[in-house]
């Protein structure tokens, strides 16, 4: 959560007057994600607990793995303004990024649906 609090003040007082108006946008929206993110890490840490559950340990797992693909391709992908060699297929990994994302929540919620079926 902090590295996302660093990367959020960059990007609003580094940043901003160099990013033109849509690549500020995605830089805010790759920030955004990774605050949810980092909060539903923290989320899965405390259901937990002292269990070492399957499901909530996939969910972290793709949750990281959402953080790297959706938010920091976004990241990359704001700054080709400024690096014109950012390769345009970066694009392509941001999706899937999301579905981890999906996917860690969906495990979330069968947990929860495990947990009251037992």
């Amino acid at each position: 959560m902090a590295l996302a609090v660093m990367i959020g003040a960059f990007g609003a007082h580094g940043l901003k007057p160099h990013l033109d108006a849509y690549s500020l946008d995605v830089y805010k929206t790759a920030n955004f994600y990774h605050f949810i993110h980092g909060v539903a890490l923290f989320l899965v840490l405390i259901l937990q607990g002292k269990t070492s559950a399957k499901l909530l340990n996939i969910s972290y797992a793709l949750f990281i793995g959402g953080l790297i693909l959706f938010s920091g391709s976004l990241y990359v992908l704001s700054l080709k303004i400024l690096f014109p060699g950012i390769p345009g297929w970066m694009g392509a990994i941001t999706p899937l990024g999301g579905l981890l994302f999906i996917g860690g929540w969906v495990l979330i919620a069968l947990h929860f649906f495990k947990k009251n079926m037992d």
